[in-house]
């Protein structure tokens, strides 16, 4: 059965009256026609509860609907290049530095052995030197007859002077002995040297001219002192209680510094306490 109200939810244009193949209930309806466009509230009508969409203008080239203008605008995605895989590469291994001087040490060969010779035989000569001053021992003048030889030369302050020269000479040569804290002890034997060979070149008569081989020359002094400097240069070497240290095995600055060093605390002490020109 079929009420009044069927004939409410037809098309407009379908028939009035119902055909005989097909019952009033039964009249279709586009699902579309009721969806309202967005953006077009105002362009269309309505016929009681159905939307008549009107038709496209050609001459205009709008229309009151357009599917083109509903879809949104994909978004867009920047191709990304293609990128090539790199192998893995193994990581470096670090190596500590103590193990890798120790083993660059390793290869010196025989100059260790060198260093040590060198660096000992400087510091037997130092505190020989230092206990003939101090206790009179192998013929020497000891401790009084020190002090006249510092103030015959023209010292000041020889009882003092005295004491940290013989004490002096004796600590800087245990020092080279043992390779400990080489590069200070060097530079203090190394100004203990200076003030010897300018004592001795002091003390010539001024009428001779300076001499260099023995007996009356200063071959001795100066010989000490090219093995004080390349003991500050060349290093304590690895047979040493500084074999752990940096200036055991690379000397640079520090070594430099050091002769400076040695160098002006020599000349400052034979310029302040005694003064004389040597060469005069």
């Amino acid at each position: 059965m079929t009420s009044s109200n069927d004939l409410h939810w037809q098309r407009p244009d379908s028939p009035a009256v119902p055909t005989s193949s097909r019952p009033a209930s039964a009249s279709l309806v586009d699902p579309e026609d009721d969806l309202t466009p967005a953006g077009y509230a105002t362009d269309f009508g309505t016929t009681g509860t159905t939307t008549i969409i009107p038709p496209y203008d050609a001459n205009t080239g709008s229309s009151g609907y357009n599917l083109m203008d509903a879809q949104e605008p994909l978004p867009y995605v920047q191709p990304q290049p293609l990128s090539r895989q790199v192998p893995a590469v193994p990581a470096a291994i670090d190596i500590d530095e103590d193990d890798e001087r120790i083993r660059a040490a390793s290869r010196r060969g025989t100059q260790n052995f060198g260093l040590l010779i060198l660096r000992a035989g400087l510091g037997v000569v130092l505190i020989a030197h230092g206990l003939q001053k101090l206790f009179g021992w192998w013929g020497g003048s000891g401790l009084h007859g020190f002090k006249n030889a510092l103030t015959d030369i023209g010292f000041q302050h020889a009882d003092i002077l005295a004491y940290v020269s013989a004490g002096g000479e004796i600590v800087a040569g245990v020092l080279l002995v043992l390779g400990l804290f080489t590069p200070i002890a060097a530079a203090g034997a190394l100004a203990f040297l200076i003030n010897g060979l300018l004592a001795s070149a002091s003390a010539r008569p001024r009428s001779d001219t300076f001499t260099y081989f023995l007996p009356d020359g200063h071959e001795y002094q100066i010989s000490l002192i090219v093995m004080a400097v390349a003991v500050i240069l060349a290093g304590p070497g690895r047979y040493g209680l500084d074999a752990g240290r940096r200036w055991s095995s690379r000397p640079f600055i520090g070594s430099f510094v050091a002769l400076l060093s040695g160098i002006a605390a020599g000349i400052a002490v034979w310029v302040l306490l005694n003064g004389v020109n040597p060469l005069a």
